[in-house]
């Protein structure tokens, strides 16, 4: 008596547990009251407001170079390959499950010899007893079978049915994973692509600075030799010269490692990237539809990749639930079977068959069973937290890159007249350098600042272009 009510309170308390899991996984209602902490630009929105997040990757990436870089990559990549492989092996698992349910059928054949020792009980009944009417046993004794075995599991609490259904949704859950990757690789590459742009106008900038600074320097070595300036303002003009060369090399150490980057993506030994920075700074860049919070769940395949693990888990805890109860197994079987082959189609005298039906019940080790149920309940808390933060999470990204998109569009229009105005400013100080109303120090400022403003603007249009993709990436488009 004290057992089945030891036994009765754990159920209650494991049902409990499970009862408190699916109470905290999200509802719709729980997702509408959310809203209020979502980004301002959802709140806004209505039912048809579009989402760039629907847009296939072609038609949101309008650079063809690009394009091709991205096709390259989803041919290729070693990593999108093995991910592959563990849909394939996630498929096959639910070829396995399904399998189980069903019965076993197995057919047999086999052949025997068999001398017993005459002072042996087999052996002295061989000696008593003849086959048939002055037919004696044969020496050594042979045995040929052959048949159909046959073993089926009744799925009453159906174990293995939700075995099998986990088994499915473990599949999707692989199949999101798998659009997972191919959301972050699409990413990484159009990343690195706008980086290498970005490195290209860099250093484009950079030569034609030092082409400036090497006019500045021939016109302060004329001032010198008119006695006009001195060999100070000479060294200073050559050590900016000279760090501006530095800063060339450094560059283009930059490029080769990104273009490595982008081939590595791409499965592919070190080449050159193909393509075309001309129009990086006047390119326009498209404003960006956010949707709705709905569409964050519809489309972001870590959200529903996580979705799916939970639903299978759940199933798992009702399949640790299930070994509590008695197993109830078939066997049966039917062949022929004769000492000698001949005999072997004499029916019904060689017809064998066997049935047999088995209830199991585990009585001893319930505690390894009760562990393996609280380790299902404790799964599906921790999935149910998962899902909880992949939410959160890209709730998050979506607010943070939006907030990022509007600040850097203001902080660009700032630049560009930052810009104009340091270029206006190099050729003020060259004139009134050149008639000695200003010092060398004030020209090689000024042109050190214009160089700066004009590298930070062009870093300002990469964090544009990477804002545009971290939100498609946010909103989990790029991989349908």
């Amino acid at each position: 008596m004290t057992k089945k009510k030891t036994y009765n309170k754990m159920y209650f308390i494991g049902m409990l547990v499970v009862l408190l899991a699916f109470s905290c996984v999200p509802t719709q209602k729980a997702i509408r009251d959310a809203n209020i902490e979502v980004p301002e630009h959802y709140q806004k929105t209505t039912s048809d407001t579009s989402n760039v997040a629907t847009l296939r990757w072609k038609d949101f990436f309008t650079d063809s170079k690009l394009v091709a870089l991205i096709d390259t990559a989803l041919a290729n990549n070693q990593e999108l390959h093995i991910m592959l492989q563990r849909i394939a092996m996630a498929n096959n698992e639910v070829k396995v499950r399904k399998g189980e349910y069903l019965p076993f059928v197995n057919v047999y054949a086999g052949a025997e010899v068999e001398k017993v020792g005459e002072y042996t009980r087999n052996g002295a009944v061989e000696q008593q007893l003849d086959i048939r009417e002055g037919e004696e046993f044969p020496e050594p004794l042979t045995d040929f079978s052959v048949g159909l075995d046959v073993s089926w599991e009744l799925d009453v609490w159906k174990k293995l049915r939700n075995g099998k259904k986990a088994a499915v949704l473990e599949y999707l859950s692989t199949i999101e994973g798998k659009n997972f990757m191919v959301t972050q690789l699409v990413s990484e590459i159009a990343n690195s692509y706008y980086e290498l742009l970005a490195l290209d106008n860099q250093l484009q900038i950079i030569e034609q600075n030092l082409e400036l600074q090497n006019n500045a320097l021939d016109m302060v070595k004329l001032q010198k030799q008119a006695a006009r300036a001195t060999q100070l303002a000479v060294k200073r003009f050559e050590a900016e010269v000279l760090k501006n060369q530095s800063n060339k090399f450094e560059i283009q150490q930059q490029i080769v490692e990104i273009e490595n980057k982008i081939n590595f993506l791409l499965g592919r030994y070190p080449q050159t990237i193909d393509r075309d920075a001309s129009d990086f700074i006047a390119r326009p860049i498209d404003d960006i539809e956010a949707g709705l919070p709905a569409q964050l769940l519809a489309n972001r395949p870590d959200i529903k990749q996580a979705e799916y693990e939970l639903e299978a888990l759940k199933l798992n805890v009702k399949m640790a639930k299930a070994n509590f109860y008695p197993s109830i197994g078939i066997k049966a079987g039917i062949g022929l079977q004769a000492f000698n082959s001949k005999y072997l189609t004499s029916t019904p005298e060689s017809l064998l068959y066997s049935l047999v039906g088995d209830v199991v019940s585990p009585l001893i080790n319930r505690n390894a069973i009760k562990a393996a149920y609280s380790n299902a309940n404790s799964r599906q808390l921790q999935a149910v937290f998962e899902y909880e933060k992949a939410i959160l999470n890209g709730y998050i990204e979506v607010a943070n890159t939006l907030s990022d998109i509007k600040n850097l569009k203001a902080n660009y229009n700032l630049k560009t007249k930052q810009v104009a105005a340091m270029t206006e400013a190099i050729d003020l100080s060259i004139q009134l350098f050149k008639s000695a109303r200003a010092e060398y120090t004030e020209v090689l400022m000024t042109q050190r600042e214009a160089l700066d403003s004009k590298l930070e603007i062009i870093e300002t249009k990469r964090d544009q272009y990477l804002a545009n993709v971290k939100i498609y990436q946010a909103l989990g488009g790029g991989w349908n």
